[in-house]
């Protein structure tokens, strides 16, 4: 018994790494519904995987660490289980800056297409109707759509120019 627990063991901790942090550096806090996180956040929508970044204020023990909490979340204890923290690298791709985003008025983004991707024509039982597909620039953001051709011929004329 005890051989099969220490090879099973032995399978297990090749795809662990034991997660340590230092002081100053900062992690991610996993809200879960169960955890003391989750239940004590009310979202009227969907509730996120992880808040932060946070930002580790000292170490307590091997395995938890105190975290430095918003004003919002302290109802929280700040001491936090290891397996409830992730890892928080610095990305400057994902800051955006306040001048490069334009709003409108009614507080949305301007959306345009790029360019056309593919065409295709689908068949209904009457008719058939001919759409495209296009990606919408966003700040930083490339989403793809289909679109009705026509409606894109008298809203954007510029992207068949080459057709």
């Amino acid at each position: 018994m005890l051989v099969t627990q220490s090879r099973q063991k032995s399978y297990a901790d090749q795809r662990r790494k034991p997660l340590e942090f230092e002081e100053g550096e900062h992690v991610f806090l996993s809200v879960t519904p169960t955890t003391g996180v989750g239940r004590a956040i009310k979202m009227k929508k969907l509730n996120p995987c992880y808040m932060g970044p946070f930002e580790i204020m000292k170490r307590i023990g091997p395995v938890a660490y105190r975290i430095a909490l918003p004003p919002h979340l302290l109802n929280l204890h700040d001491v936090f289980h290891v397996s409830q923290l992730r890892k928080y690298t610095l990305d400057a791709g994902h800051v955006l800056e306040l001048e490069s985003v334009q709003v409108r008025e009614d507080l949305t983004l301007p959306v345009l297409p790029v360019r056309i991707n593919d065409t295709s024509i689908k068949r209904l039982r009457r008719k058939e109707v001919s759409l495209v597909k296009v990606p919408w620039s966003q700040v930083g953001i490339e989403e793809h759509t289909w679109e009705l051709e026509s409606d894109m011929r008298k809203d954007y004329l510029h992207l068949f120019s080459g057709n």
